[in-house]
């Protein structure tokens, strides 16, 4: 069972691609803007890896990713590099988190550039949200992970663009051996206009049935989903275009507004892309909503 205490910092293994991280997105309720915070710490390596990014539509694609940065002082998950100030506050456990970040980010016109070398516009940006729980967290069945539905508000900069924001989003938190390198996956999560929040994974491999998930009915409990199907079609540059899900008791169409996009260099030379999208879902019975969709494409075998 988690418990308060699990929304800090677990003893590492020895295992060099054992890592520790924790998700934070957020999506307008229009679609028109979006983003992620990922904090992972990588004891093994002597580094954790930082990204923030946002999204929108008719937007530059603006991308903080530092994969060399320091590891936080014990007890704490404030991080410093050249550039990057950020702060993962938990203000009440299972409940409440915060999020500061003063950085320097790169501004792309197409998202794929972040597959060819990150060039683009150096910009300021920076984050002043907190995530409250929308419902209880979800617990994986058999991992150390655990998801919640949360509803997000605060500020984000860009440049000389001050946004106040205000919408769904999803946190999560794992620790364990993840290695982006082995099998492709897909992960989504989000808001129904009804009030309706789900969230479903899965390996994307022929025989492998494990999809943890849940569906938060608006004023109902929590419940686990009974599977997760996802069919996608892939544009220019391999970046999902459009997919159809079923999840649980949703059959939903899927149609990504904006990507995020990073390759994820192993320690032996693989690369895997990572397309992360601001999505728009569309529920067989009409409702709509937003939400993330990521799909790791690791190199074949």
């Amino acid at each position: 069972m988690i418990t308060a205490a699990d929304e800090q910092v677990h003893p590492p293994e020895e295992e060099p691609l054992w890592n520790e991280s924790w998700y934070f997105d957020f999506a307008a309720p229009d679609g028109s803007v979006g983003g992620y915070v990922r904090l992972g710490l990588y004891p093994g390596l002597g580094v954790c890896w930082y990204w923030a990014y946002l999204c929108g539509e008719g937007r530059p694609l603006v991308a903080v990713r530092d994969h060399t940065v320091g590891l936080p002082a014990a007890g704490s998950l404030d991080v410093r590099a050249d550039g990057l100030w950020s702060s993962l506050t938990c203000e009440k456990p299972l409940e409440h988190w915060t999020i500061g970040l003063e950085a320097f980010a790169v501004a792309m016109d197409d998202p794929a550039d972040a597959y060819r070398g990150e060039r683009g516009d150096r910009i300021a940006f920076g984050l002043d949200l907190e995530w409250e729980g929308a419902g209880p967290v979800y617990e994986y069945p058999g991992m150390s992970r655990y998801e919640q539905a949360c509803d997000v508000h605060g500020e984000v900069l860009v440049g000389k663009e001050r946004i106040a924001f205000e919408g769904p989003g999803e946190r999560d938190h794992s620790w364990g051996v993840r290695d982006w390198w082995a099998f492709p996956w897909c992960w989504t999560s989000g808001r129904l206009d009804d009030g309706t929040a789900f969230h479903a994974a899965r390996p994307l491999i022929e025989g492998v049935t494990y999809a943890p998930g849940f569906v938060l009915p608006p004023g109902g409990g929590l419940a686990g989903i009974d599977g997760f199907d996802v069919d996608t079609d892939l544009g220019a540059d391999d970046l999902p275009a459009h997919a159809s899900m079923q999840l649980g008791p949703l059959a939903m169409t899927v149609t990504p507004a904006a990507h995020t996009t990073m390759l994820l260099e192993a320690p032996d030379g693989r690369v895997s892309r990572f397309p992360r999208s601001l999505c728009r879902f569309v529920e067989r019975d009409g409702r709509a909503g937003v939400g993330w969709t990521e799909w790791l494409q690791p190199p074949p075998p």
